[in-house]
């Protein structure tokens, strides 16, 4: 592996029905892990979910809610939380909006980003993506609850 930079505002820019992810630093520049910067706006996320790999968020700015497992953590700048590979999940974004960085191990929550980004049209609403989204989440092992 060689060193790898992403200033601000770089980034492979994916687009998912709750937010815009940029890719700073992808499994391919580190080898073991991966690295998204996120912003959502005000609202719910998608509904919780489980995915087969664990993850972390730090907040830089906004405040979120995390529930996770069916507890429900506040965050806000400078706070962290980590989700296990599995555990039921989701976000709701409390301040007009909310930036926050994800972390994971290999390349698999990257390749599901990605997915989603060819599978859902930019500024599709949380509410009409469930069937555009139907194959990219059993393709990823993603258990999800019920989109109302």
């Amino acid at each position: 592996m060689k060193t790898h930079t992403s200033t601000a505002g770089e980034g492979q820019e994916l687009h998912s029905p709750d937010a815009i992810i940029t890719v700073k630093a992808g499994a391919e520049h580190t080898g073991a892990y991966e690295l998204f910067e996120v912003d959502a706006p005000r609202g719910p996320a998608v509904p919780p979910h489980g995915t087969p790999w664990p993850k972390a968020y730090y907040v830089l700015h906004g405040r979120m809610a995390v529930l996770v497992d069916g507890e429900i953590h506040d965050l806000g700048p400078g706070a962290s939380i980590t989700v296990p590979a599995g555990a039921m999940h989701t976000f709701t974004v409390h301040t007009p909006a909310v930036k926050f960085l994800a972390f994971s191990p290999g390349a698999q929550m990257g390749r599901f980003f990605r997915d989603v980004d060819q599978a859902v049209p930019a500024d599709t609403p949380v509410a009409e993506a469930a069937p555009l989204l139907t194959e990219v989440l059993h393709r990823h092992g993603i258990v999800l609850e019920d989109w109302r």
